[in-house]
């Protein structure tokens, strides 16, 4: 089953920004996942990326031997990732139905689990995901992921920034609320068009999941987990962490 188009799920525009100019994690999340499954003398199989926006760790991971098959309920992510890795298998879909083969590793990089772009996401929905990736991981078997939390948005509940470049900007804007346990951005991009910008507009609500319910669903499904906080370089900020865990042998 294919997702339903998504208008402000990561459209043409913040997809392109996205992929050229804010990678860093996921090329981090990579070395990660490859250091870990070194340690597991695990040098080949599927991997399955949920959430694999423009195919930056499938790429990585790809180059290093491994079978790649990614989900994303954006079709611009879904079209540069297999511009990227063509070998990759992707699909235009929800993390929350995807289909998943037998696998030597899950990850979900980048709040995957957060995002309210499928609005049946849920606690009850993200434990069923958990049990589905448990039973398609071999014993020994990785999910890494991260997830965002209480505090993402800062001590004051509110961030924002901008970033540019010759060719594009964009300017977010991110609150909390913490009575609800949400969080909301507001990102404005403007891309080059020959001698103009084209401006587009996209506001992403995510569902704040505190760390310790994160660990006490992986270990009520059977995984063995524990909190990370960086991925190779790159170390967390408060309010989001990693989440590595394992499906014991």
């Amino acid at each position: 089953m294919t997702a339903r188009p998504n208008k402000l799920a990561y459209g043409p525009d913040l997809a392109f920004v996205h992929d050229t100019g804010f990678g860093g994690l996921a090329l981090a999340a990579a070395q990660e996942l490859l250091a870990q499954l070194g340690q597991a003398r695990q040098s080949a199989g599927t991997i399955i990326d949920l959430g694999c926006g423009s195919g930056i760790l499938a790429e990585a991971v790809s180059a290093a031997g491994f079978s790649i098959v990614g989900f994303d309920i954006s079709k611009a992510m879904i079209a540069l990732a297999r511009a990227r890795v063509p070998r990759g298998e992707f699909h235009h879909e929800s993390f929350l139905s995807a289909r998943l083969p037998a696998a030597v590793a899950v990850v979900a990089i980048g709040e995957v689990f957060n995002y309210l772009f499928d609005r049946k996401n849920s606690d009850a929905q993200l434990q069923r995901v958990l049990r589905r990736v448990h039973r398609a991981l071999v014993p020994g078997g990785i999910l890494l992921f991260d997830i965002a939390g209480p505090g993402r948005a800062g001590p004051e509940g509110m961030r924002q920034g901008f970033t540019e470049t010759e060719d594009w900007a964009c300017l977010y804007k991110a609150e909390e609320d913490k009575a609800h346990k949400t969080l909301t951005r507001s990102i404005t991009t403007f891309r080059r068009r020959n001698e103009s910008y084209h401006r587009e507009h996209e506001v992403h609500r995510l569902r704040l999941i505190e760390p310790r319910d994160a660990i006490a669903m992986l270990k009520t499904v059977g995984f063995r987990a524990r909190i990370v906080r960086k991925y190779a370089q790159f170390v967390f900020p408060p309010g989001w962490c990693g989440i590595l865990a394992k499906k014991p042998v």
